[in-house]
């Protein structure tokens, strides 16, 4: 049986969080679907299809990583990619608290999945995608903040 993990965010946009996380995880998987999460609720910064190609950019030549999106529970989804894993990163203890009781949910619901929850690295700790947001909102510097392929993109 393959391991393949669903990395689920919105990705709006990616950051160098987003990517120390999937980079940390390859050798852990056979398969890493990075999913963004279409919620109707939310307005979104760019677009659907901006923040795939974005993502496809970032990894590209990466055989082990295939961008998709989804609306819905992730969990449902998991299932219908037939993927036994969810990966997420944690940043502070807030994140873990939110991401262990949607683990339990999740676990709850399907057994079969597993979360794997990778803690981010400690230089990266602060980076989320809405801080990266305000910081283009407001025209600042973010090139510490999102991967070199899409720097161009958002200035």
């Amino acid at each position: 049986m393959s391991k393949i993990a669903v990395f689920p965010g919105s990705f709006d946009p990616i950051t160098v969080g987003h990517v120390d996380i999937v980079k940390r995880a390859l050798p852990l998987f056979d398969k890493i679907i990075i999913a963004i999460g279409v919620n109707s609720q939310k307005q979104s910064l760019y677009t659907l299809e901006q923040r795939k190609e974005w993502i496809q950019r970032v990894f590209k030549g990466e055989k082990k990583i295939v961008v998709d999106s989804y609306s819905g529970l992730t969990i449902n989804y998991c299932n219908e990619k037939k993927a036994n894993y969810i990966l997420r990163g944690i940043r502070s203890s807030a994140d873990f608290e939110y991401e262990k009781t949607i683990a339990h949910l999740n676990t709850a619901m399907f057994p079969n999945v597993e979360t794997i929850l990778i803690l981010s690295s400690a230089e990266l700790s602060s980076i989320s995608s809405t801080i990266v947001r305000e910081i283009i909102r407001g025209k600042g510097k973010i090139n510490k903040f999102v991967p070199k392929e899409i720097v161009k993109d958002l200035k």
